[in-house]
């Protein structure tokens, strides 16, 4: 049964399960993305989740495409005020392809306020409820990636009080409602806190990490934010792009799959990933569980988690997706999970 869980401190209670959209537009079809939602909203998910970058893998000829299918969706069906609304604008990124003049896009005003009414006429709404800050302006460990060794003092970076009083603008303006962090660290989100306490500035009511069996760091640092601050989790990548089903196990390929598409899942096959994912696999089988139920289960019971976010390219695996997702997790279970963690710990962070 579908769970409602508050967004950090606001008066929103959005499904414990998000549709996440970033394949419309590339891998499904615009007919395909309004099925999927069509079906979403049926099994109670209420939330959903974009970004202007999408769809994934990013590239001039399909950004924005997204967001422009779930606005004719939200105009055919006249249903805007069913929809929890989450969308995001680019980090500090050399793209030269997301804002107009050509710039590249940095987090300040100027950058904030083109994408938001980007965001908006693509979705054909006057307001987002949830807008996001992809990735920090600042260098940090992305997608996979590394922490750079840096200075700050050489590093450009645009100030989080900045960014925050432009977003402040928005709000005021009504064309968002909240604002949200993704790819964050605990620095930037004590930070962003304390920049809101500090001024007449928006709090931030979650933050969009990556979080799945295989990779918890999260739970190192971040999630204490859960339960002091009402700042909890939007989890992304919970079957870690797939690779938690086993279907990429051993190097294979399957046909139509996202890797063998587009060869981007080498945040997944680092070392002693591949030993680890087949401990999760044999702990499903064992269980009597999919590996689909033991790995969706597990993000959507962990208690700092407001929303487990999914995505899929079929009919089949968001049917199969949605339901795993909803399903509780026995003790025993999540006792096993613990101890192969214990062995593995997070080799695809």
């Amino acid at each position: 049964m579908m769970e409602y869980r508050t967004l950090g401190r606001t008066d929103l209670k959005v499904s414990s399960v998000c549709l996440g959209t970033m394949t419309f537009g590339q891998q499904n079809t615009e007919a395909e993305g309004h099925e999927q939602m069509d079906y979403a909203l049926a099994q109670g998910i209420n939330f959903f989740d974009a970004a202007e970058m999408y769809p994934i893998p990013p590239k001039a000829e399909t950004q924005g495409g997204t967001e422009r299918i779930i606005g004719t969706w939200m105009k055919a069906r006249g249903n805007r005020d069913r929809i929890i609304l989450a969308s995001k604008v680019v980090g500090r990124s050399g793209a030269t392809w997301y804002r107009a003049d050509g710039s590249k896009p940095v987090l300040n005003a100027k950058n904030i306020f083109a994408a938001i009414d980007g965001s908006l006429k693509r979705l054909q709404t006057d307001y987002i409820d949830l807008y996001q800050l992809h990735w920090p302006d600042r260098p940090v460990p992305l997608f996979g990636g590394s922490a750079p060794a840096i200075d700050p003092a050489d590093t450009p970076e645009v100030a989080i009080e900045e960014t925050l009083d432009a977003l402040a603008q928005l709000v005021k303006a009504g064309k968002i409602r909240h604002v949200g962090l993704s790819n964050e660290t605990a620095w930037g989100v004590h930070r962003f806190l304390s920049a809101a306490q500090a001024g007449e500035r928006p709090r931030v009511v979650s933050v969009q990490n990556a979080y799945h069996l295989v990779n918890r760091v999260y739970e190192m640092g971040l999630s204490e934010f859960a339960g002091r601050e009402q700042v909890g989790l939007l989890a992304y990548s919970p079957l870690a792009q797939g690779y938690l089903t086993g279907k990429y196990q051993r190097g294979a390929r399957p046909p139509g799959a996202r890797s063998t598409l587009f060869n981007r899942g080498q945040r997944y096959e680092k070392p002693g990933t591949e030993a680890a994912i087949d401990a999760y696999l044999a702990l499903a089988a064992e269980a009597g569980l999919t590996p689909a139920e033991l790995a969706l289960s597990f993000v959507t019971t962990r208690p700092f988690v407001t929303s487990n976010i999914i995505g899929a390219t079929t009919m089949a695996q968001l049917k199969e997706d949605i339901a795993a997702a909803v399903k509780p997790l026995a003790a025993d279970v999540e006792q096993k999970i613990n101890a192969l963690h214990q062995i593995h710990g997070s080799p695809a962070p």
